[in-house]
């Protein structure tokens, strides 16, 4: 299940959230009421191994025969 960040546009309250995928999202902040967006951080990918690069997959030669 994933967890989402939310943050209240008027207090300030920040906190995340266990959620399922199909759950809608909150819009009113637990502590004043105000309301709320959601909060998106940047995510850490790593690529590891071969195929990540546009020569790795083609061949040395022309594939015009």
């Amino acid at each position: 299940m994933p967890t989402y960040q939310y943050a209240c546009t008027e207090c300030g309250h920040a906190f995340e959230q266990f959620q399922s995928f199909s759950d809608d999202a909150l819009t009113v902040c637990p502590e004043c009421d105000g309301r709320l967006r959601k909060v998106f951080n940047n995510v850490g990918v790593t690529f590891k191994g071969s195929g990540f690069y546009r020569t790795d997959s083609r061949s040395s030669g022309s594939s015009s025969d």
